[in-house]
């Protein structure tokens, strides 16, 4: 959809978006988000994890035609990938595109796999921050699952994000608590990740994903030992979210 929009600056959509779909409903502000000119073209990036199957049912219930980029960073669980196969035929979502580091970069910049012991900073750049950067490339939009109570450093989040004066980031499910996301799940049979049985709140890749015990922060096991708390794929003022920094 070619950007029609009288306000032209990112900062200005994002400031007007919010005023305008501050009161509605998830439903509705990914609907509008998908249709409404002063977003533009937009795509939906899943990581297919534990909750992912929400979104992207809303998403196919919309227009299952939507792009979906999902980021295989040749790391994740076999589960993951195989995941993917199957809610993408169940929804019946047509675009699904599945994004690679380019092969070139992996082979001089981690040829061994094993740059993520030294620097997963580094790592989530390499295989994650840069092949999305890409793919987005020709979308004016993407749409997100982020939550505010995923962490602290997402509890101002708003419907609408400025993403560097670059892109609009819509996070239409950004006011759901937990028990929002586990009744969808039940009341539309949604299928889970077969992972969450095993201890796995939150899904990321295998090396720097581990189970998460009882009263934990359900995040806990994502770079666990670290102040690490975003891949990088979500920056804030340029810089990736460190819980440190945001406290």
């Amino acid at each position: 959809m070619p950007l029609e929009a009288p306000l032209q600056r990112v900062s200005e959509r994002v400031e007007h978006l919010n005023q305008r779909y501050q009161h509605h409903a998830a439903s509705a502000v990914l609907k509008r988000a998908m249709t409404d000119p002063q977003v533009g073209r937009i795509a939906m990036v899943s990581s297919f994890g534990a909750e992912s199957v929400v979104l992207l049912h809303l998403v196919a219930m919309v227009d299952p035609t939507t792009p979906v980029l999902f980021i295989d960073t040749q790391m994740l669980f076999p589960e993951t990938l195989d995941y993917q196969r199957d809610v993408a035929e169940k929804l019946g979502l047509t675009d699904v595109r599945v994004i690679h580091a380019d092969a070139g970069e992996v082979a001089e910049q981690d040829p061994f796999g094993a740059l993520h012991l030294r620097d997963t900073d580094a790592c989530c750049d390499l295989r994650k921050t840069r092949p999305l950067e890409k793919a987005l490339g020709g979308f004016d939009a993407w749409i997100t699952g982020r939550k505010r109570f995923q962490a602290g450093s997402r509890a101002a989040l708003e419907f609408f994000e400025n993403e560097e004066d670059k892109r609009i980031k819509v996070n239409p499910l950004a006011h759901w608590e937990k028990q929002d996301v586990q009744d969808y799940l039940i009341n539309n049979r949604l299928p889970k990740h077969p992972l969450i049985a095993q201890g796995y709140p939150s899904i990321g890749c295998r090396p720097c994903t581990s189970k998460v015990k009882p009263g934990e922060d359900e995040r806990a096991g994502r770079w666990r030992g670290s102040e690490k708390e975003e891949c990088g794929i979500h920056m804030v003022d340029g810089k990736m979210v460190r819980i440190g920094a945001q406290q």
